[in-house]
């Protein structure tokens, strides 16, 4: 069912402007809604401690089925799968801009949850296996890594517009036909489907332990800092997702046609891949919430006048992709990342000192210009160690598997850097803030330097034989007792 890979050239060049336009919709929505959210809370009738699931609803969908989203594209076809994601997207997005009561939109957020999880693994998978392992593969994923970082800043812009001007339906809206537009330009741009390989069944039961189990865990990680991390709620949901993904490795382990094949655990370069993704979200994820919470709480800034403040980081993230993908074809992935991982520690750690009651926007410019160049180095490189040696039957799966570990680490990581801020953050004056603000930026500073010594154990793919497997089945290899 894979496409043949190609080098770039004008003919693949629609090919990558759809998938990087897709990755630019789902990056905008990202943060689109988060300048909106006090317009919606008073709106549509969310108190304080209930708005946080316009957020959150987005998040558990979207990390709980990433996996399924991943399988679905290897076994259903990733044309059919990338449309129906950006489908879902749309409808859910003039859902969320009808909705009149909180259960309504909290609904459609989820639903737009399950189209970026479609749409994320459907997406990689087209790269993977449409542009060939080495400088075309990079740029390509250079090219879709810059759309997503231009889409995070100017989601943050284009939502204090749109609030500001057409009201807070507007940022629900500008989805529709921009999604909708992106999915039937699908069928005109990627290649048809291949017919279904027979033999390769849905493993039905591995797929609804994973999405169980990977919702609750997102779910209890979401609630805790909210709800307490002893509370009831929270214990359940992390026990019931801890027992639950613990079925779904028993469920991989016997069945002939795996969700997950459990053979791609040994596969080097994606195992790091998962954790350095689990660690760049938990670091470089929440930077934007921090960054934020400053700008409008300590400072004041209105929701258009932030938004601004990120064109910085958009044009600068955008520098990093391109440079990742030259320092990609001349040092390798595990030296582009390591820069990667490098220049944002350095970046987060002086973006938060420089942090102050009464300090101007430019001193914070040097911390925002070397955490977004080590961004944009690192999310193409780290994407690229993901699918490197995989077999193109599992593309989609190990995307997937790679994209989960980067939901759940952005949940993870919002939650300690959270607790760690914690202590300034029930002071009544905006100024206040600053210390707590202060101290997660020195702490996700630090926990980065996590993910430079598992950086530091990715080697070469030549070294590293197992995963181009395209003869072999989908049941996990037989242990001989010699």
């Amino acid at each position: 069912m894979s496409l043949p890979r190609r080098t770039l050239s004008g003919g693949t060049a629609p090919l990558l402007a759809l998938l990087a336009f897709a990755q630019f919709i789902s990056a905008i929505d990202y943060n689109i809604v988060y300048v909106a959210l006090p317009e919606i809370g008073s709106a549509v009738g969310f108190d304080a401690h209930s708005l946080q699931w316009v957020i959150s609803a987005y998040a558990i969908a979207f990390g709980g089925l990433l996996l399924l989203g991943g399988r679905a594209a290897d076994l259903f076809g990733r044309r059919r799968m990338f449309a129906t994601a950006l489908g879902l997207y749309g409808v859910a997005s003039l859902a969320g801009g009808l909705a009149t009561e909180p259960g309504v939109l909290v609904a459609a957020r989820a639903v737009q949850g399950l189209g970026g999880a479609l749409l994320l693994p459907a997406t990689l998978a087209l790269i993977a296996t449409s542009f060939e392992e080495g400088a075309a593969r990079n740029r390509a994923l250079a090219v879709w890594g810059g759309a997503g970082a231009v889409g995070l800043a100017l989601g943050s812009l284009l939502g204090g517009v749109l609030t500001q001007y057409l009201g807070w339906e507007s940022v629900f809206y500008v989805n529709v036909p921009l999604a909708l537009g992106a999915a039937a330009a699908a069928f005109a741009v990627i290649p048809p489907n291949g017919a279904r390989e027979r033999g390769r069944g849905f493993d039905l039961a591995g797929g609804l332990a994973a999405t169980a189990g990977f919702t609750a865990l997102v779910f209890g990680v979401v609630q805790g800092p909210e709800a307490g991390w002893t509370s009831a709620e929270t214990l359940v949901a992390l026990l019931a997702g801890l027992v639950l993904v613990g079925v779904f490795l028993a469920v991989e382990a016997r069945t002939a046609h795996p969700l997950m094949p459990l053979r791609l655990l040994r596969h080097r370069s994606l195992v790091t891949a998962m954790g350095i993704t689990f660690v760049f979200m938990g670091t470089f994820g929440a930077q934007y919430y921090f960054f934020t919470v400053y700008l409008q709480t300590v400072h004041g800034y209105s929701a258009m006048a932030t938004g601004l403040a990120f064109l910085p980081s958009a044009l600068t993230g955008l520098v990093g992709t391109k440079v990742s993908e030259r320092l990609l074809g001349r040092a390798g992935v595990k030296a582009t990342v390591l820069t990667g991982l490098l220049l944002g520690s350095a970046g987060m750690a002086a973006l938060a000192l420089a942090f102050s009651p009464s300090a101007g926007y430019p001193v914070l410019l040097p911390g925002v210009i070397l955490l977004s160049l080590g961004q944009g180095l690192a999310w193409t490189a780290m994407f690229a160690a993901a699918g490197t040696g995989v077999d193109a039957r599992h593309q989609g799966v190990a995307s997937a598997m790679a994209s989960t570990t980067q939901q759940i680490g952005g949940a993870v990581g919002l939650a300690v850097l959270v607790a760690v801020a914690g202590p300034a953050t029930d002071a009544v004056t905006g100024p206040a803030l600053v210390p707590g603000l202060r101290a997660a930026g020195i702490t996700a500073a630090a926990l980065t330097l996590l993910g430079v010594a598992i950086a530091l154990t990715l080697r070469h793919p030549a070294k590293d034989p197992i995963g181009r497997a395209a003869h072999e089945d989908d049941r996990p290899p037989r242990i001989n007792a010699a």
